[in-house]
């Protein structure tokens, strides 16, 4: 039987893409108001559908925002940025995506390939706050450097999409 929760009885979720499946642990004890805005959008079956549509090897690959015609899906209300917590954006931590605003993540999630220190809380200037890990993948993470070693280019005005969709065709709490 697949493993429910994770260290804390944290939840874990399934990733279903269309190259396999990882597992995640939701770090809902260390992370409580990102882990619940994205458990919230994985309740809804929010990305099902969705792509990864920035990859970059040795640095990360983000999804939960786009469809495969890149027809960007809409969000609720941004959250406050936990970068706070001291989870380090590790290899196979997810933390949230946001623009240069410190609290504006609200359902894009990225997957470190590599450890990022540089994204890491530092200070609290907007250039230093850092991004929120919430999860850690706990299986899968042959999937994930598969996505990673996607071929990508540029589509319209993003760069670094995967030629080939990367489609997630569901993000699940395990049962």
């Amino acid at each position: 039987m697949a493993q429910t929760t994770g260290a804390g009885n944290n939840p874990i979720v399934c990733i279903s893409t269309g190259i396999g499946e990882m597992r995640a642990e939701i770090f809902a004890d260390k992370a409580p108001i990102t882990a619940a805005n994205f458990l919230a959008y994985v309740r809804e079956g929010f990305y099902d559908g969705l792509i990864f549509h920035r990859v970059i090897a040795g640095f990360m690959i983000q999804g939960g925002g786009f469809d495969k015609d890149m027809k960007q899906k809409a969000a609720k209300a941004p959250i406050k940025n936990e970068a706070t917590h001291g989870l380090k954006n590790a290899t196979g931590t997810l933390a949230m995506a946001r623009t240069s605003v410190v609290d504006s993540a609200t359902c894009q999630f990225f997957i470190n390939v590599n450890d990022n220190d540089f994204l890491n809380h530092q200070n609290t200037s907007p250039q230093d706050f850092g991004y929120a890990v919430f999860g850690r993948v706990t299986e899968g993470m042959d999937v994930v450097r598969k996505v990673e070693n996607v071929t990508t280019g540029p589509r319209g005005m993003h760069q670094d999409v995967p030629i080939d969709p990367v489609i997630i065709h569901s993000i699940r709490i395990s049962a």
